[in-house]
C-alpha cells in the first residue's frame, strides 16, 4: 500500500456535491499555497481529445534527450497515482507525494474541492520546488475552466485531435467542445494546432485564437519513405516513424516538434531522433510481448492494448487494422472490449467493425459507471460483429477466443492462421491489462 493511498482517499471525499467546472476552488488553494503556478518553469500546456499523452510523450522524450530537466503533468494514471507526476525526469516518490498531498489537505482546510483539482494543485507545488528546465502540463477535460489553466503565461499551448468526448460537460457538438479547448490560449502566446479533420472545430479554434490574441504557429509534417517530413519556419527535418505504433503518431510528433519552436531551450536534430525512437507511451498501440496474459496465447498469437474509447480513437485504430489485413490477410483480427457508461460503443466500433472477426466484452473492474459485458456484447453485434460474447475478465474473453479458434465451430475456419488480439475500449479497462500483466 502506498503512503499517499490514505490521503488520496481522503480527498475523494472533499467532492462538492454539485459538479460544476470552475477555477474558483483552484485559484483558493493556490493562493493559500502562495502561488506555485507564477514560480513555474516555461510551461508547455496541452488540450484537446485525443493524442495529448502521446504529444506530451514526444516532447519529453525530445527534451530528455537533449539532456534538460522535464516536469509532467498527465492523468488519468493507468495502475499507480504515481504516473500523473513526473519530477525531472522521474515519478514522483511515494514520500514526496503523500507529504505535498497533506500539505494541500491542510491547506484547503476541508472545504469542497474535487480531486483532479486539489492534485494538479499538488502537481504545480511540487513543480514549484524542484529545478526544471521545461512543465509539461496535460489538461484534464475540456481546457477553458479545467484545474491546468491557471498558468498565466505559458511559453506554448497546443491543442491535438478535437473529437466527442465528455459531451455532458464539453457540449454536443464539435464547435462548442473546440470552444472550450481554446480557453487555454493566451494572448500573445504561441498556439500549435493540430490539423483538424472537421471544418467545424478548425475553424472554431482558429476563431478563438484570434480572439485571445494568441498567434498560430504555421507547421506541417508530410509521410516519406519510411518515415516523415517536419517543416515550419524554424525547422526543416526528415525523420524515421516514431517509436509509438500508428499512421496517427506522426501527426502528435509533429504537433510536439511544433512546440518545441517556441521553447527557451536548444533541442537539435540529433536530441529529436534519439528522443522520437527512444518515445514510450503505455497503452496506446502497446504490443504486450511478456506477462501472464500475453504468455497465455497460442505461440505465433499477438496480443496489443489501446486505451483509445471515442470516435476518433475508433478511426485511428481502424487505420491500424487496414494496414495489419493488408501486411498479414491471413492473421485474423479479435476483440477484447470494455467501455464506460458515458461513452458510445457504436461510434468508437463503427470504423474498426469491418475488420475484426470476432470480440470478447467485459466490464470494467472496479468501475461503477461500466457498461455491463452483456450490454457491450449487444453493441457490438450490432455493429456488425456478429461473433460477439460477453467473458466474466480479461482472462476468461482470451481463453475463449483461444479455445473457440482451436476446438469449436465458432471460430474454426474463420481463424486461419496465428491470430491478433486487440484489447481496447477504455484507459481504466487498460490499466487493469497492465497490471495483471505484470
Amino acid at each position: 500500500m502506498s503512503l499517499a493511498d490514505p490521503v488520496l482517499d481522503r480527498l475523494k471525499g472533499l467532492h462538492p456535491k454539485v459538479i460544476d467546472l470552475s477555477l474558483d476552488r483552484v485559484h483558493r488553494l493556490l493562493a493559500a499555497l502562495d502561488h506555485p503556478e507564477r514560480r513555474l518553469p516555461p510551461v508547455v500546456h496541452v488540450a484537446g481529445t485525443n493524442g495529448k499523452g502521446s504529444t506530451i510523450a514526444f516532447l519529453r522524450a525530445m527534451l530528455e534527450a537533449a539532456g534538460l530537466r522535464v516536469h509532467v503533468y498527465t492523468s488519468p494514471h493507468l495502475v499507480r497515482f504515481h504516473e500523473r507526476i513526473r519530477l525531472a525526469g522521474a515519478l514522483i516518490g511515494d514520500d514526496r507525494l503523500a507529504a505535498l498531498l497533506e500539505e494541500c489537505e491542510a491547506a484547503n482546510g476541508g472545504g469542497p474541492i474535487t480531486f483532479f483539482e486539489v492534485t494538479t494543485v499538488a502537481a504545480l507545488l511540487a513543480f514549484a520546488r524542484e529545478p526544471a528546465d521545461v512543465v509539461l502540463l496535460e489538461t484534464g477535460l475540456g481546457g477553458r475552466l479545467d484545474a491546468t489553466n491557471v498558468v498565466e503565461r505559458p511559453a506554448v499551448t497546443a491543442i491535438t485531435r478535437i473529437s466527442y468526448d465528455h459531451r455532458q460537460f464539453l457540449g454536443d457538438t464539435l464547435e462548442a467542445i473546440a470552444g472550450e479547448k481554446a480557453g487555454i490560449f493566451k494572448p500573445g502566446v504561441p498556439a500549435v494546432i493540430f490539423p483538424q479533420p472537421a471544418e467545424e472545430a478548425a475553424r472554431t479554434l482558429a476563431a478563438r485564437a484570434e480572439v485571445a490574441g494568441a498567434p498560430v504557429h504555421e507547421w506541417s509534417v508530410a509521410p516519406t519513405d519510411g518515415g516523415f517530413r517536419f517543416e515550419s519556419a524554424r525547422r526543416r527535418i526528415d525523420l524515421p516513424l516514431p517509436g509509438l505504433a500508428g499512421a496517427h503518431q506522426i501527426v502528435n510528433a509533429g504537433v510536439a516538434l511544433a512546440c518545441l519552436d517556441h521553447l527557451p531551450v536548444v533541442v537539435d536534430d540529433a536530441a529529436v531522433r534519439r528522443g522520437l525512437a527512444a518515445v514510450e507511451w503505455p497503452a496506446r498501440l502497446q504490443r504486450l510481448t511478456r506477462g501472464p496474459l500475453a504468455d497465455s496465447l497460442p505461440a505465433g498469437w499477438e496480443l496489443w492494448l489501446d486505451g483509445g474509447h471515442n470516435d476518433s480513437a475508433g478511426e485511428v485504430l481502424a487505420v491500424q487494422a487496414a494496414r495489419w489485413a493488408q501486411e498479414e490477410p491471413e492473421r485474423p483480427l479479435l476483440l477484447v472490449y470494455g467501455m464506460l457508461s458515458s461513452k458510445e460503443p457504436r461510434e468508437f466500433l463503427g470504423p474498426l467493425a469491418p475488420f475484426v472477426t470476432a470480440a470478447r466484452t467485459v466490464a470494467i473492474p472496479g468501475e461503477e459507471a461500466s457498461l455491463t459485458a452483456e450490454d457491450t456484447a449487444a453493441a457490438t453485434r450490432a455493429c456488425g460483429i456478429a461473433d460477439s460474447a460477453a467473458a466474466a475478465d480479461v482472462a476468461g474473453a482470451l481463453e475463449s477466443l483461444k479455445t473457440e479458434s482451436l476446438k469449436t465451430e465458432s471460430l474454426k475456419g474463420r481463424v486461419t492462421g496465428p491470430a491478433r488480439v486487440l484489447i481496447c475500449g477504455s484507459l481504466y479497462l487498460a490499466g487493469t491489462v497492465l497490471a495483471e500483466n505484470g
